[in-house]
């Protein structure tokens, strides 16, 4: 088809301060493009994701949406979602339940409410979990560069994107590494820490998907949502705490998570840069 003018948007998500998240790109209406022009498009923006909203095609979903990395598509990705519904809405999108938004992705549907300004997903189940093998570990402590002992754990946290988590002893042991990132081919790593009892903050997270042309994601909504599952129910996370992400990378993401009536939901904050149109 002919390429047309495009409503466009591109938000920060995981941050009340512009410049301080994840910025990501959202096509507002992606009817028409195939799986080529929007990998392509994706490529072209050069963020860690790039999403296209389409009518969704199950009952009781409010929106569809893809998303692409500069790498492929993904099936699920939090940052993405909460940007995504906060561009729909912003352009005029009426969910079909007052207060909760139902997106269509390629794990199915996912649920969000609106939590006074802020946005949150319901945390999907984990599709993956309990310790990885021990080859997986061992490489792991290589693309950390750390001893093995220095791993408390290493699990699958997998809710769709394939996610393996390690645990470090602190949130400086976190903020401190410095990844090789060609022994970790193949990985999508989390690490994530503590901080001190009495911190306004209760884990420092990082994550690293070198594979897909992101060596590291800014933050990380997906993974967020594994590590909070694992965490809250391995009685290592209260039911309410807040994890920081991006410090290495000079950001401020602030991840709001809350246990709630059998459900977890992963919040943040979302502000638009950039609105107008795009010619695809």
């Amino acid at each position: 088809m002919s390429p047309r003018s495009r409503p466009f948007a591109q938000v920060d998500v995981f941050t009340a301060e512009p410049l301080k998240g994840n910025p990501l790109a959202v096509v507002v209406d992606g009817t028409g493009l195939d799986e080529t022009q929007m990998q392509a498009f994706a490529r072209w923006t050069h963020l860690s994701e790039t999403t296209f909203l389409l009518p969704p095609t199950l009952p009781g979903a409010d929106y569809r949406v893809r998303i692409f990395t500069p790498g492929g598509e993904l099936p699920f990705a939090g940052h993405p979602t909460l940007g995504s519904a906060h561009v729909w809405l912003q352009h005029g999108g009426v969910p079909r339940t007052p207060g909760r938004v139902v997106q269509e992705c390629a794990i199915g549907p996912v649920t969000l409410r609106l939590d006074g300004e802020r946005l949150a997903f319901a945390a999907p189940p984990l599709v993956r979990s309990g310790p990885v093998p021990a080859d997986m570990r061992a490489q792991v402590a290589r693309s950390l560069r750390v001893a093995d002992a220095e791993l408390l754990d290493v699990v699958w946290v997998d809710n769709g994107p394939q996610w393996v988590a390690a645990q470090l002893r602190s949130a400086q042991d976190v903020l401190d590494l410095q990844p090789d990132f060609a022994a970790m081919q193949g990985l999508k790593l989390g690490v994530v820490g503590a901080y001190p009892a009495g911190h306004a903050l209760q884990f420092e997270v990082r994550a690293f998907v070198p594979d897909i042309g992101v060596p590291e994601d800014p933050v990380t909504g997906s993974l967020n949502a594994g590590l909070a599952l694992w965490l809250i129910d391995s009685g290592q996370a209260p039911s309410h705490y807040i994890a920081s992400q991006g410090a290495a990378l000079q950001r401020a993401g602030r991840v709001h998570v809350s246990r709630e009536q059998g459900h977890t939901w992963i919040g943040g904050d979302v502000v638009t840069l950039v609105q107008g149109q795009v010619w695809l």
